[in-house]
């Protein structure tokens, strides 16, 4: 048989092998709520989340006593602060844009660049940044040790009244495992209830999964990879001159050892965590679950409306990127993409009500 005829052959079979194999999408799987994950090392307890919510609750916790945990995470506004930046100290300015901590107890890496992969290792930081709650660990031990109730409390939950900060943060993360969106229309869509979902929030969905590309990055019950990508989101225009905001970038890139802090203009995302180039510019796929309700978008809230992270998305990202291409997507298709998101991806609202602080 001639070099040709093999050649052809091999075409043949390697074509067929493309359409009974077909090779997998780079695109990943929706799945729909099942429950909650829970470490063996932090077991929960009802005392223990009833304990993390007072925690939660409680402005001891920030050095001048003005904030709490729930000052920047707040039910009403899905457990965000509804600002493009975080509140922060008094006196300075935050940077980033408050993560809601809907469905937190699902997430890999905590924060925007991922510097922290527990609950009880993000706790502390909020509480010991010094452009956001600016308290010292040391004195937050004594402060809650001199609370009578606290002493209680502790010794019901831990088997002791030895109050550190290694058990303040377990139980505030336990109660933070407890913030979960359920009964999304999607889930009920996704366990074969084709009624769940309208008209445009189906097209929507084959937007999503589809044209759209959104699942490549935004998949699994959390509709996130809990990977890290840098699309080149633009700095805010309102803070990217503010020297509160300059201060504390350049401070956040000294504590990381960025040599060239000093000359610093934008945020750097994860590369300050890791040192690694590919990082530069590069943040945590957030959740999409209860989204219409954590606005403004991106770590630093450029973004004021879904609309115009869809078009940010449609053209490609920021440029320069090489994570996204241009979608072409129409209006239409647009406004269905919406709709899926505020229909289909919004849980039961999170009722809750502030505990009594001892």
């Amino acid at each position: 048989m001639s070099k040709s005829n093999w050649l052809f052959i091999a075409f043949i079979l390697y074509a067929m092998h493309l359409f009974i194999f077909p090779p997998a999408s780079s695109a990943g799987h929706l799945e729909p709520f099942k429950h909650s994950p829970f470490p063996q090392n932090n077991p929960q307890t009802p005392e223990k989340v009833e304990l993390g919510k007072m925690l939660f609750f409680d402005r001891r916790l920030s050095g001048d006593g003005t904030m709490s945990c729930a000052t920047c995470h707040i039910p009403e506004l899905g457990l965000s602060d509804g600002q493009a930046i975080s509140l922060s100290y008094p006196t300075t300015k935050n940077w980033r844009n408050s993560p809601t901590l809907i469905n937190v107890a699902f997430s890999k890496f905590l924060f925007h660049d991922g510097r922290a992969e527990t609950l009880e290792d993000q706790a502390l930081f909020p509480m010991m940044s010094s452009f956001e709650m600016n308290q010292n660990l040391d004195f937050v031990e004594e402060e809650i040790r001199s609370v009578p109730e606290y002493l209680k409390r502790f010794n019901e939950v831990f088997g002791s009244d030895d109050i550190t900060r290694e058990r303040m943060a377990m139980a505030i993360a336990a109660f933070e495992r407890t913030l979960i969106s359920r009964n999304a229309p999607l889930d009920s869509y996704l366990n074969d209830n084709m009624d769940a979902l309208s008209p445009e929030a189906k097209t929507g969905y084959e937007i999503f999964t589809g044209k759209g590309k959104c699942t490549e990055c935004h998949y699994n019950i959390n509709l996130s990879d809990d990977k890290f990508h840098a699309l080149n989101v633009p700095e805010h225009p309102e803070f990217q001159t503010d020297p509160r905001v300059a201060a504390t970038r350049r401070f956040v890139a000294k504590l990381n050892h960025y040599e060239d802090f000093r000359n610093l203009q934008e945020d750097p995302g994860r590369y300050l965590i890791t040192k690694d180039k590919n990082d530069w510019r590069a943040f945590k796929t957030p959740t999409l679950r209860d989204i219409a309700k954590t606005g403004p978008y991106m770590h630093n809230g450029v973004f004021e409306t879904l609309e115009d992270v869809i078009d940010f998305l449609d053209q490609g990202g920021g440029p320069g990127n090489a994570v996204l291409k241009p979608l072409h997507l129409n209006g239409a298709e647009k406004r269905a993409l919406k709709v899926f998101m505020v229909e289909a991806l919004s849980g039961d609202d999170i009722i809750m009500h502030t505990p009594k602080i001892p």
